[in-house]
C-alpha cells in the first residue's frame, strides 16, 4: 500500500519518515470545564487524513495515528502510576463497518490499562461535524453507560471541538460512580 501522506510505498497506512517527520505528536492540553483534555495534533496538521474516517481505509489510518500517540502515551502512564484504569471510548458505534474510536482504544490495552468497549454510547445519532455551539447544547448525546461502576478511567475520543461531547460523557460516568482522570482525543479543533 502507499502511505496516505507522501504517497510512497510501505506496509502502514502512514509510513516512517512521515511518523518521524510530519506525524510526530506535539502533546496540547486544555481544560473543558473540569476535565483536561490531552490531544496530540492541531487538527488543521492531520485533518486530512481525519477525513477518511467513515471509508475503509479509516480503520488502518485510525489505528495507526493510535500507535503513534495514544499507546506511548499510556504505556508512559501506566509505568509512572501502575494502578488499573479503564479505557472508555466516547461512543464506539460501528459505522460504516468499524468504529473509528475503537481502533483507538484497542492500542492501548497493557497490563493496567483495559479498554471498555462499547460502554458508553450515545442515544443521539446526530453528527455534529460543521454544527454551532448552541446546536451542539440542543442536541445531547444523552449517553449510555454500561459498564463497571466505581473504577478510574481515562475517556477516548478522535477530536476536540467545544469539548461539549466531553463534558456530557464525563457527566454520564460521574452518575455511575466512574472517576474520570481526563480525556485523550488524536487533535484539538481550536487553533
Amino acid at each position: 500500500m502507499r502511505c496516505f501522506s507522501c504517497h510512497s510505498w510501505s506496509l502502514k497506512s502512514i509510513c516512517q519518515k512521515c511518523q518521524t517527520r510530519l506525524f510526530a505528536p506535539a502533546i496540547r492540553r486544555r481544560k473543558v470545564g473540569t476535565l483536561e483534555v490531552i490531544s496530540f495534533y492541531p487538527y488543521s496538521a492531520i485533518e486530512s487524513l481525519l477525513l477518511h474516517k467513515h471509508k475503509p481505509e479509516g480503520h488502518r489510518i485510525y489505528r495507526d495515528l493510535a500507535h503513534i500517540t495514544l499507546k506511548p502515551f499510556i504505556r508512559k502512564y501506566t509505568e509512572s502510576d501502575p494502578s488499573q484504569v479503564s479505557i472508555i471510548g466516547v461512543d464506539e458505534r460501528v459505522k460504516k463497518g468499524y468504529s473509528h474510536v475503537a481502533c483507538m482504544t484497542h492500542t492501548m490495552r497493557t497490563p493496567y490499562s483495559k479498554p471498555l468497549h462499547g460502554a458508553l454510547l450515545s442515544s443521539n445519532h446526530i453528527t455534529y461535524a460543521g454544527k454551532t455551539l448552541q446546536y451542539r447544547l440542543d442536541n445531547p448525546r444523552d449517553f449510555r453507560y454500561s459498564g463497571p461502576e466505581g473504577i478510574d478511567a481515562i475517556l477516548v475520543d478522535d477530536i476536540v471541538t467545544t469539548g461539549i461531547t466531553l463534558q456530557e460523557a464525563q457527566n454520564k460516568l460521574r452518575e455511575h460512580g466512574v472517576n474520570v482522570l481526563f480525556a485523550l482525543t488524536l487533535a484539538d479543533a481550536r487553533e
